[in-house]
């Protein structure tokens, strides 16, 4: 058609030729309408009782329950571990307020994730879904017997209700993307909702996006409106269908959940073997230390731990030396934590990319690591550390390829180098002078010479100034050495440590110029990259705390979302590793590869644990017999 308007401007067609053409295009519209309702007709409408975003699924209908659960794990007892800081509020929603621990656990969706399969999702609340080949919309065919804890049946009306509350009082960044990749959420019935996809983007993970939702009772919100919101924070913690409810609660101390005895789920296939504790207790502490002292003396009987100094040295009280106190390591096959020192680019010192280099060199992992985490840890290299979506070698391939459609977007040396790697220090010195020396020169080449009070300056007098904050005390020893080092080279670096409160206030606010943060990434990657990284929702987005966007990585992020093979995610996985590592915006720090659990010894869990789940909550048990003799000894209550 196009081409036919194009001749009717450029020749004149005489009244007959123009009847003609008429009759003819009027001819072609009908064989084109018949023809795309013929193919829409003809297209596959496939309906089953999961979805993967790649391959096929694992477990056939009707299987029996998840592999790596024990189906006959017994009911009953406390699961309890710690949180750290405060919390004044139920809604983990909102930006305001500091949410208690779980707070979204009470929430179920439509679908479940498994823990053994990347990017494979199985029916909760929805019985099956339908879609057709081109995934263009989703229909969940919702469990009858689904309902929230007040008894009251889970509908569609609640899901399409709990779609659009999200967008409207939800966080912007969540909202302004969902927007534009899900236009329309529908009811078709009491049990069926409709989910219409845009045309002109990816469909791959919206249907495990919207799948994955939490469904709030639109009875409930609307019954106070002014006072239920899902912006605002409230200690109300709202009515949802999960197996555990809000019991009780004391401010800044304690929060325990107990197990719904009317919950409707026990007995579907995806939670057979789970959710096994009569309650969940969760323990507040100021700090990691104060928690730790609360773990010897059985305040609390779960400890997942995070601190290599604590996991060297901490466990030797007579508990553990008794065997009452267990000490595991456990595989975690999850994309290591992307952690590190994050520079919040926004901020005027980082803008120029030999301040950032330079400030990566005064890091020393190897010294760190070896004097200070007892060679536990080994040094992050990559987003995707350790996965086949790490970048590593000269690029080649399909991947140069992409690379080289970037143009001028990208530094013409990722086209022939390899990745940036992290440099190398010394381990027996605190601070590498050699890559202090690098530093300095770095430095000076960016306008922030040395004057004579040992201060670098730039030409207007300013001086080179960063600040690091943290809320952990366990942080102290490994970022106090960093700051040193940076002021051997002359810039006025300093430690902040604040209250937990203060804390999310400012991170969330971006009032830091760095942190020790993360960018979890998953071995499926898709629309969560315009949260972490996508430039439309960089300047607000809680997930993004270095401030970090560009052309190339939204390039790449497109590429990533809109990948229907699994070598074509890969290869632009690539690219945006090699992309995301040259911008030196984090300094990177240490992963582990594993988790690292301590428990007073009644806990139990399957032989066969998920790679991509710990499950601590969902898959573990209590062992009546162990935990009486726990209590008959005295040495827990």
């Amino acid at each position: 058609m196009t081409h036919s308007r194009a001749a009717l401007r450029t020749k004149a067609i005489d009244p007959a030729a123009y009847k003609r053409w008429f009759g003819l295009l009027g001819l072609s519209l009908i064989v084109l309408v018949a023809g795309a309702h013929l193919a829409r007709a003809q297209d596959t409408i496939i309906k089953s009782h999961g979805f993967a975003e790649f391959g096929e699924l694992k477990y056939p209908e009707g299987f029996a329950h998840f592999d790596y659960v024990n189906p006959d794990a017994p009911k009953g007892g406390e699961l309890s571990y710690s949180a750290q800081g405060t919390f004044d509020s139920f809604n983990p929603f909102t930006r305001k307020g500091r949410a208690g621990a779980r707070s979204a656990s009470q929430y179920e969706s439509l679908l479940v994730p498994s823990y053994d399969e990347a990017g494979a999702y199985y029916g909760l609340i929805a019985e099956s879904l339908e879609y057709p080949k081109s995934q263009e919309w989703v229909i969940f065919n919702m469990r009858p017997e689904a309902r929230f804890s007040d008894g009251t049946p889970v509908t569609a009306e609640d899901v399409v209700f709990s779609h659009n509350l999200m967008l409207d009082q939800g966080l912007k960044s969540y909202a302004e993307g969902v927007r534009k990749r899900i236009p329309k959420a529908e009811v078709l019935g009491p049990l069926r909702v409709k989910f219409h996809f845009a045309d002109d983007i990816s469909r791959r993970s919206l249907i495990s996006q919207v799948g994955g939702t939490p469904i709030f009772s639109k009875a409930w919100f609307e019954a106070d409106p002014e006072n239920r919101r899902l912006d605002e924070p409230r200690l109300e913690p709202g009515i949802g269908s999960a197996p555990y409810v809000l019991d009780s609660y004391d401010i800044n101390r304690r929060i325990v959940y107990k197990r719904n005895p009317d919950y409707w789920g026990d007995a579907i296939n995806v939670n057979i073997g789970r959710n096994n504790f009569e309650t969940i207790r969760i323990e507040y502490f100021a700090d990691s230390v104060a928690a730790m002292e609360g773990f010897k003396a059985g305040a609390y009987t779960f400890r997942a731990e995070n601190s290599s100094i604590s996991w060297a040295t901490a466990y030797n009280f007579p508990a553990v030396e008794n065997g009452n106190v267990v000490q595991e390591e456990l595989i975690d096959g999850n994309v290591p934590n992307a952690v590190g020192f994050v520079m919040n680019l926004t901020r005027p010192q980082f803008q120029d990319i030999r301040v950032r280099e330079a400030v990566q060199l005064a890091f020393n992992f190897e010294w760190t690591n070896e004097s200070l985490q007892y060679g536990l840890f080994q040094q992050r290299e990559s987003f995707w550390q350790g996965t086949p979506l790490e970048a590593q070698g000269v690029p080649e391939g399909r991947e140069l390829e992409i690379l080289q459609s970037l143009g001028d977007l990208i530094d013409p040396e990722l086209l022939t180098e390899e990745p940036i790697r992290p440099h190398t220090s010394r381990s027996e010195r605190q601070n590498d002078r050699r890559n202090l020396r690098k530093a300095m020169k770095l430095l000076d080449e960016a306008g922030w010479p040395v004057g004579n009070d040992g201060i670098r300056r730039n030409a207007s007098g300013e001086v080179l100034k960063i600040e690091f904050l943290s809320n952990q005390p366990t942080l102290d020893r490994i970022i106090l050495p960093f700051v040193t080092n940076l002021q051997t080279m002359g810039i006025d670096a300093t430690y902040n440590r604040i209250d937990p409160s203060q804390f999310t206030l400012r991170r969330r606010d971006r009032d830091f110029d760095m942190i020790l943060g993360g960018y979890p990434m998953s071995l499926e990657p898709s629309t969560e990259l315009l949260q972490w990284f996508g430039q439309e929702a960089v300047e607000y987005s809680v997930f993004n705390p270095a401030g970090l966007s560009g052309p190339a990585i939204q390039v790449l992020i497109n590429n990533i979302i809109h990948a229907t093979e699994g070598a074509e995610l890969r290869a632009n996985a690539w690219a945006l590793d090699r992309v995301l590592r040259s911008k030196r915006f984090m300094v990177s720090t240490w992963y582990l590869g594993k988790y690292w659990v301590a428990f007073w010894n009644k806990y139990e869990h399957p032989e066969n644990l998920p790679p991509y789940e710990l499950g601590v909550e969902d898959l573990w048990w209590i062992n009546a017999e162990k935990e009486a003799e726990l209590k008959s000894s005295g040495a827990l209550r």
